[in-house]
């Protein structure tokens, strides 16, 4: 997986880009949608295995999750500008998974669990996948994580950040 302040860093970038009004809940709720389908991880305590659609990577990483995460929240939370709300969590948390699938390690992502049980990585797998635990991150390998998620994604968001800055600008 990628870190969570990779993570963290695109839900951010998604609420700043599309949501012009700085709605601080959709901002924190972006944000919370990109984490959370590592939540997942408490599979492994109940003896589920990585493989499992709902084991890691699985169900909480698919599209299907997305949707029906973006429209709770959208219902929930989200009364004004609905569908603002359903786009920018939607891309959160889809995001997620995305990241994922340009990870060095894991054993792919379930994007269209429950239909497909497959797991699938993209050709790009650039981004150093992060250790599992608090404690595992704070090492030498943590600081390969991170260096490479502000590579492939912090610059990245700054250069659309840039971007939409300019394009404002002339508009």
């Amino acid at each position: 997986m990628a870190s969570v302040f990779g993570h963290a860093v695109v839900g951010l970038t998604l609420t700043k880009v599309i949501d012009t009004k700085n709605l601080k809940w959709l901002l924190l709720a972006a944000i919370f949608s990109t984490v959370l389908p590592d939540f997942d991880v408490i599979a492994f305590k109940f003896g589920i295995s990585y493989e499992h659609p709902l084991g890691h990577r699985g169900f909480t990483h698919s599209i299907g999750f997305a949707v029906l995460w973006a429209l709770a929240l959208m219902f929930t939370i989200g009364r004004k500008n609905k569908s603002i709300w359903f786009l920018v969590i939607f891309l959160s948390t889809i995001s997620h998974g995305i990241l994922d699938a340009m990870t060095s390690g894991g054993e792919g992502v379930g994007f269209f669990i429950p239909f497909n049980n497959d797991r699938f990585f993209f050709s790009f797998r650039e981004i150093v996948v992060s250790p599992l635990g608090f404690k595992n991150f704070f090492s030498t390998w943590g600081i390969k994580v991170l260096f490479s998620e502000f590579k492939y994604v912090v610059i990245p968001c700054f250069l659309i950040f840039l971007v939409r800055f300019l394009i404002k600008k002339l508009y």
